[in-house]
């Protein structure tokens, strides 16, 4: 047990021993806060004196006075519920530095405690801010709750699915092949003439420079208002990224190497093939990684500037205006999903493929 970690096991027991006290000189009449309480100050003691520490009864202390906090939610927010809760909170940060010091010291579940670490860690946020905006009746135009928003996700799941196939899987994802895709091609025909490599690289950092809420405008213009135009944005914004990241990848080869297959009569496309390209996976793999988020944020912006009536963009700029604050939510839980859904896919892929790296066989070691 680290100092960090008693530290938080002693800052979540007094959390909870003040949540206990708050809660009787309330009057004791909230059984439940004063139950669950007592529970986490007994995790925490239980934690400094070396009884029985385990990552369980840590989680176990913060679910805990999370079922105690949904449960009283509604019956008033004391002080007690509020010490409570950042005992709670303090409970679960801590499961969550076990969690991570155990995925490095067992070799059979780090990989699910790796999983479930991120995951737990973004339901607590979840459930805190859930807290908050109930609490501190926050105004819905000012933050809507997570319960507001999925309920109205629910509500216009048709609404989100025609406004993610305007955005995602036009505008986004083919203005990305077409980006992603065109570079890469490039990028080998600047390695084979090196003139290219110094004529367009400066060129191609300036272009990277230029703010997409002035390219999009520009776009429209040329291309219309559907997504084509949206599409257009996305390739300036992921061409050059991907461009620099390969050019770098193919000269990353060492000289020695390149100079074995030479000996063998190796042609330059099997150079290419057998040693540079694989050299340069992880700079492409990183571009695309970088690229993914990229094209998602260019061309929800992109829509801003003219659009039919559907898509990710369009729809965040109208329900601001309407003061339909959980529908905007709803359209960024949306649009978070697919980034990192497409972010994580593009990692696992990674993994399988540059499988031979530094970095991958470290992680499995």
């Amino acid at each position: 047990m680290t100092g960090f970690q008693t530290l938080l096991s002693r800052l979540g027991a007094g959390a909870a021993l003040l949540a206990l006290v708050s809660g009787f000189l309330g009057g004791g009449s909230d059984m439940a806060v004063i139950g669950g309480s007592l529970l986490l100050v007994l995790a925490g003691v239980r934690h400094v004196s070396g009884i029985l520490p385990h990552i369980v009864i840590d989680l176990a202390a913060g679910l805990v006075g999370m079922a105690v906090l949904l449960l009283v939610l509604a019956s008033g927010m004391g002080a007690a519920f509020w010490w409570l809760l950042v005992a709670s909170w303090l409970f679960c940060w801590l499961a969550v530095e076990r969690g991570m010091m155990a995925s490095t010291n067992t070799a059979m579940f780090s990989n699910v405690i790796l999983l479930a670490v991120p995951v737990f860690f973004g339901i607590w946020i979840i459930f805190v801010w859930q807290m908050l905006a109930v609490g501190l009746d926050i105004p819905m135009v000012l933050l809507p709750s997570p319960a507001q928003i999925a309920v109205r996700f629910m509500a216009s799941t048709s609404v989100l699915w025609a406004d993610f196939q305007q955005t995602f899987l036009k505008a986004a994802l083919i203005g990305y092949i077409l980006g992603c895709g065109s570079a890469f091609f490039l990028a080998i025909i600047i390695d084979r003439v090196p003139f290219l490599q110094r004529g367009l690289l400066p060129v191609g950092n300036f272009v990277s420079a230029l703010p997409v809420i002035g390219i999009a405008p520009i776009m429209v213009m040329w291309f219309g208002f559907d997504w084509q135009s949206k599409a257009a944005v996305v390739v300036v914004m992921t061409f050059f990224p991907m461009l620099v990241n390969t050019v770098a990848g193919l000269q990353a080869s060492q000289a020695m190497e390149r100079d074995l297959l030479r000996t063998y009569a190796s042609s330059y496309f099997q150079l290419l093939i057998k040693l540079r390209l694989p050299t340069a996976a992880p700079f492409i793999f990183n571009a695309l990684k970088i690229n993914s988020t990229l094209a998602l944020i260019g061309a929800i912006v992109a829509e801003f500037f003219g659009t039919p009536i559907v898509g990710l963009g369009f729809r965040i700029s109208t329900e601001v205006g309407r003061m339909n604050l959980d529908m905007v939510w709803a359209e960024i839980v949306v649009a978070a999903l697919a980034g990192s859904i497409s972010y994580g896919l593009l990692s696992l892929l990674e993994k399988q493929v540059t499988f031979w790296h530094p970095s991958n066989r470290r992680n499995h070691s």
